[in-house]
């Protein structure tokens, strides 16, 4: 076995390849990020991303899969965090724990995510304006909706409406 094959005692015994770290400045077509712009690496894991289950101090796949359904038909609306550990019948404090440990982000991070990605989606509805769209996503006001896309997203929902029109017009 060479350095950089790992295999990992009851897995098949296919090779890991590692590739070398590159600094950023060398990944062609990476937008370079400050290390301390942690909002940004938090929603880099998406709201679509595949739980870890049965991870050590994380949910049963049971309870992972009921609180994806509930945060999925109810993102839109004011949560508490007492009413999302009760869907998993936990206490608030281990529901996070178990919560962040299952998906990557806390339940904050994870609901933010849902709403943007909806959010994105109604932006190509020309029709609607942004602040109707804000409403229908969750956020406070239009204001919420544009600072928020804007910290995460790193672009305005006028950015967003404008890329998907151009999208459209070169298909």
């Amino acid at each position: 076995m060479s350095d950089h094959e790992i295999v990992l005692s009851g897995e098949p015994k296919a090779p890991f390849q590692v590739e070398p770290v590159l600094p950023e400045a060398e990944h062609p077509g990476v937008k370079q990020q400050r290390a301390d712009d942690l909002p940004a690496r938090f929603l880099e894991i998406t709201a679509k991303r595949r739980p870890l289950l049965n991870a050590k101090g994380g949910l049963s796949a049971n309870r992972a899969r009921q609180v994806k359904e509930f945060l999925g038909q109810n993102f839109s609306r004011k949560l508490s965090l007492a009413e999302m550990a009760a869907v998993c019948g936990l206490s608030p404090y281990h529901f996070v724990r178990a919560f962040s440990k299952t998906f990557g982000v806390s339940p904050h991070q994870y609901v933010l995510g849902l709403r943007l990605d909806f959010a994105e989606r109604l932006l190509a509805d020309r029709r609607m304006s942004i602040t109707d769209i804000a409403d229908l996503s969750g956020f406070s006001s239009q204001s919420h909706l544009t600072t928020t896309m804007k910290k995460y997203r790193h672009v305005t929902p006028l950015q967003v409406r404008e890329r998907q029109a151009r999208s459209r017009a070169g298909k």
